[in-house]
């Protein structure tokens, strides 16, 4: 049977933008071009605000103008009533000017231009599925890294060691969450069953409701959060809790026919239960019912693992490597040896910067969410989040140079249907692919139905840098777990892997 090899590119942040609106939680080009979408509903509302403040200050002025009269001259109706002119313009102002200012159509246009303005706006705006996407984007994060909540709603990036908020991560740019904020992470998790996040999350926006009042824009209120708070506390066994916080709702709905039946309910459980411990009182995450390991790579991508030490392994070194090439005698490759098992080779620097960036800008077009194999089918998946495009060498001269270099440093032959197509791939918020084998591991893969045997190898090409995280771990180690914790670090550097099995964060 043949063999084949994968080309991956992996893309980070970019400075172009993003046609492609779809599933835009899953590309960080496509939320930055949320950011532009945004500033364009900013110039509809400036242009409203304008529109209204004249309006309201014609409606001042009119105000102000009949109050005048009422403490000046129709201070005395007799006195006013005997003059003519003063009585005609009285019995105008209430036949025709009140009738204008309280009928005026004026209010109308300009919310229906601001209106017509979102309309034109919308096909490029997040949907709810954008929006349930960032939400368990966060969350992923939060799991993955071992982050605090509570820091990441004052905007920090934060572990408890040793009973201690550490900062592992601070942004150059840094926001807060608002309770909002949090009941919408909330109720994602709340409408997924996923009570051990819904309870954190409404926790954080019950808090944060307590102390501001509500505003329009929210979709939450203190009542709504306490209410699936209540409800998530009771799912995860802490009756007691749900019973206080719906005693809590009390005070603010008395009327409730449910929240009363839920108190007699809770008062029922907890007569008949024997007392809960402080200990078991804890908030456990739920075991992974289809990665089994869950624990090992979140682990990995925590600590960044344990890499090798080339001082104490004489088989992994470094050099300038030319694979016997000519076309690298001049100018070779600098090479390190990662790992043995699996094989895992780190070219530094191996495509430039102007390259880099004419790939990003060629892959926009083509960007699509990724899929995976799915038995004969492809379908997408909530364990790769990203979006990725295809590229082809007769299309682009670079994508050709690339190929060709990969041939000289590997020996392998890349040209389809050797190897596939060069893959762009831009991850989105907390975008990730959980571990996975590269090659097949079922005969009824699609790989197959290509006619070209099974993957033998993988080359990474990391085309943009990224703030934290953007690791590839290395989970099945028979010596210790490594992680490739420096990849992104350096100015776009390549890795060749041999049937590895690395995991996207």
């Amino acid at each position: 049977m043949s063999s084949y090899v994968s080309l991956l590119i992996f893309l980070y942040v970019v400075n172009i933008s993003d046609k492609s609106f779809g599933e835009m939680f899953t590309s960080v080009m496509s939320v930055k071009q949320a950011v532009f979408a945004e500033r364009q509903l900013i110039d509809y509302l400036r242009t409203y605000l304008e529109n209204e403040i004249q309006r309201l200050d014609d409606i001042k002025r009119f105000f102000s103008r009949v109050t005048s009269l009422h403490s000046g001259i129709y201070n005395d109706p007799s006195a006013t009533i005997a003059n003519p002119i003063v009585a005609f313009k009285l019995v105008k102002r209430l036949k025709s000017e009140w009738m204008n200012v309280v009928h005026s159509n004026e209010a109308k246009e300009n919310i229906d231009a601001l209106r017509e303005g979102y309309r034109r706006m919308e096909g490029s705006l997040p949907k709810l599925e954008d929006l349930q996407g960032a939400a368990q984007g966060l969350m992923r994060l939060q799991d993955v890294y071992d982050l605090h909540v509570e820091g990441l709603v004052r905007g920090h990036f934060q572990q408890i060691t040793n009973g201690n908020a550490v900062d592992i991560y601070k942004p150059p740019v840094s926001d807060t969450l608002s309770g909002d904020d949090c009941f919408l992470v909330g109720k994602v998790a709340y409408d997924l069953e996923d009570y051990y996040h819904s309870v954190q999350w409404f926790e954080e926006a019950v808090h944060l409701f307590r102390g501001t009042e509500w505003s329009p824009e929210n979709e939450g209120t203190l009542e709504d959060a306490l209410d699936h708070l209540a409800f998530s506390h009771f799912k995860t066994g802490n009756i007691s809790y749900a019973l206080s916080i719906s005693q809590e709702l009390l005070l603010h709905d008395p009327v409730n026919s449910r929240v009363h039946f839920n108190v007699e309910k809770y008062e029922k459980l907890l007569d008949e239960s024997p007392p809960v411990t402080n200990q078991s009182l804890v908030l456990k995450r739920p075991d992974s019912t289809n990665l089994r390991t869950r624990n090992v790579y979140e682990k990995l991508c925590q600590t960044k693992g344990s890499q090798p030490k080339h001082f104490e392994n004489p088989s992994l070194f470094c050099d300038f490597f030319t694979n016997g090439n000519p076309g690298l005698l001049l100018q070779p490759i600098k090479r390190e040896l990662i790992s043995l098992h699996p094989y895992v080779v780190l070219f530094h620097s191996f495509v430039t910067r102007a390259e880099a960036k004419s790939i990003r800008e060629y892959a926009v077009p083509g960007l699509r969410r990724s899929v995976v194999a799915s038995g004969v089918n492809q379908s997408t998946a909530e364990y790769r989040i990203c979006k990725s495009a295809w590229l082809k060498e007769s299309a682009h001269g670079v994508v050709g140079k690339v190929d060709q270099r990969i041939t000289m440093v590997t020996g392998l032959n890349v040209q389809p249907p050797y190897a596939e197509y060069l893959q762009v791939v831009n991850y989105g918020i907390g975008g990730h692919y959980e571990p996975h084998f590269d090659h097949a591991t079922s005969d009824s893969s699609p790989l197959y139905r290509l006619k070209t045997g099974n993957r033998v190898a993988t080359f990474m090409i990391y085309l943009s840098s990224v703030e934290a995280g953007g690791y590839t771990a290395f989970i099945y180690n028979p010596i210790h777990h490594s992680l490739l914790c420096t990849a992104f670090r350096m100015l776009f550097p390549a890795i060749l892997t041999m049937t590895s099995l690395p995991v996207r964060l």
